[in-house]
């Protein structure tokens, strides 16, 4: 629903032109979506998207997009101290929203936005990649099927060079950009966050270190979840650790595990319990999840437009999940359901982040993740 009218389409206006850029064609393809605007700083490079993908109504104010009638939801793909100002304020707006990670930068923030969305009855998505590429949902798949057994541990990494990025990510510590260790471990087990005990180690460059307010080169941290009695790891860094990129998720069951390869460009692997010790570990091919999407946009899961941006470069094309994404949030918007992850999902899922690093501050000391669910 939107302004009590049942959508057939979802008209997207889309915010932020680099990575964003990216959905505009699957938006384009997919049978029950619509790209109305798109919004970006510069006027050269919106007009160079808006060539290219032929699109009229372009803006260079965010602002603008929320009083166009004919936008229905905002997809938003601004730098990251943007993301809950520009979801504040499209919320207030009547807009949808379905946002890059992360939700926000402070819990204060993402309290805000849980806040609008339960006032407004507004849809809230935070377009958490990870949680729809071809590796979780392959890992997923084996454990409802029972062949993982019981989940008895979850790791996750995600380790990047941040060389070559934008400016402001010199201002950012590493667990401020987590939810993409966090939200597989806690999708997985279907699971909240209740508390995190975080440690910092080593240091960074003096200028990374000054501006972010922050020396810690990497930071570690276990996460109680909320009613289970299964623990999880997770360990993020920015600057100064010599490692290739990697987003990984292990997952120790009591008949099988995963584990991501080490390497890229290798294969992950499955251990089988019970058998003789030379056969237990084997390398496994992920296979695609193109056949859950409508026909039309199945094959970006396998191809994006720009592959020589970074983020395709260093996250292997966030593994097939773009149009999962898409189809997702449209999907929800026409069904009027809550879509996954939902807004109390993405805020804990944020909030993890945002309380390790306050955690390492203060020598490890347990945090407490707010509690966001309803009652």
């Amino acid at each position: 629903m939107n302004g009590g009218v049942i959508m057939k389409k979802a008209r997207v206006g889309l915010i932020g032109l680099g990575f964003g850029s990216e959905f505009i064609p699957i938006y384009q393809a997919h049978p029950n979506a619509e790209v109305v605007a798109i919004c970006q700083r510069s006027r050269a490079k919106l007009n160079e998207v808006g060539d290219k993908f032929g699109i009229e109504t372009r803006y260079t104010d965010f602002r603008e997009v929320l009083t166009d009638p004919n936008v229905d939801f905002v997809h938003i793909n601004s730098p990251i101290p943007d993301h809950a100002p520009q979801t504040i304020a499209a919320l207030k707006a009547g807009k949808h929203v379905m946002c890059t990670v992360p939700m926000a930068t402070t819990v204060e923030e993402a309290k805000e936005i849980v806040g609008l969305v339960r006032e407004t009855g507004l849809k809230y998505m935070m377009a958490e990649t990870v949680v729809y590429s071809r590796e979780y949902l392959f890992i997923k798949e084996l454990y409802d099927k029972g062949e993982l057994g019981k989940i008895q541990y979850l790791a996750a990494s995600h380790p990047q060079d941040m060389e070559g990025w934008p400016d402001y990510w010199k201002d950012m510590v590493p667990m401020h950009y987590a939810t993409h260790v966090v939200s597989p471990l806690m999708a997985m087990v279907g699971g909240m966050a209740e508390a995190v005990s975080c440690f910092g180690s080593g240091t960074i460059n003096d200028e990374c270190a000054r501006r972010s307010g922050s020396k810690f080169a990497v930071e570690t941290c276990h996460i109680k979840i909320k009613d289970s009695d299964v623990a999880a790891h997770i360990w993020r860094f920015l600057w100064d650790t010599a490692r290739q990129y990697r987003e990984s998720i292990d997952v120790y069951g009591s008949k099988k595990s995963f584990e991501w390869q080490l390497m890229s460009h290798e294969d992950p692997v499955l251990h089988t319990a019970k058998k003789p010790e030379p056969d237990i570990a084997e390398r496994v091919k992920v296979p695609d999840y193109a056949h859950l999407l409508p026909e039309p946009i199945r094959k970006f899961t396998r191809g994006i437009v720009d592959e020589d941006h970074l983020s395709f470069i260093q996250g292997g094309g966030h593994g097939g999940s773009h149009p999962h994404l898409v189809n997702e949030f449209i999907t929800a918007l026409l069904q009027d359901r809550d879509p996954f992850p939902n807004v109390e999902q993405s805020a804990n899922w944020t909030s993890v982040g945002i309380c390790a690093h306050q955690s390492a501050l203060n020598g490890g000391e347990i945090v407490k993740v707010p509690d966001f669910l309803k009652r």
